[in-house]
């Protein structure tokens, strides 16, 4: 079930919905393939083979959305990634 949450912008309310939160991955050359791909499967519980396409991604684009959900876990997502020194942002 997927909770939705009223946002103000100046006098217009909107919802957003609580899901809207992602962990972005960001590409560094300070780490190897491997160390990328273990930590991705750390943080999102995946297959080595997701967090191969995770981390083939962001080598190319610069950049990949790895995780999306509540704030929250979002932000628990970014810490075991980041815990080794990996870029992450939490963005809305």
């Amino acid at each position: 079930m997927t909770t939705i949450t009223k946002v103000v912008t100046s006098s217009k309310t909107r919802t957003v919905p609580e899901l809207a939160w992602q962990t972005v991955l960001y590409n560094c050359e300070c780490h190897t393939f491997d160390e990328v791909i273990e930590q991705i499967m750390l943080a999102i519980k995946c297959t080595e083979q997701t967090a191969s396409q995770y981390a083939m991604t962001v080598h190319t684009l610069g950049c990949v959305a790895v995780f999306k959900g509540t704030k929250e876990k979002c932000e628990q997502v970014a810490d075991v990634l980041g815990s080794i020194g990996l870029n992450v942002k939490v963005v809305q």
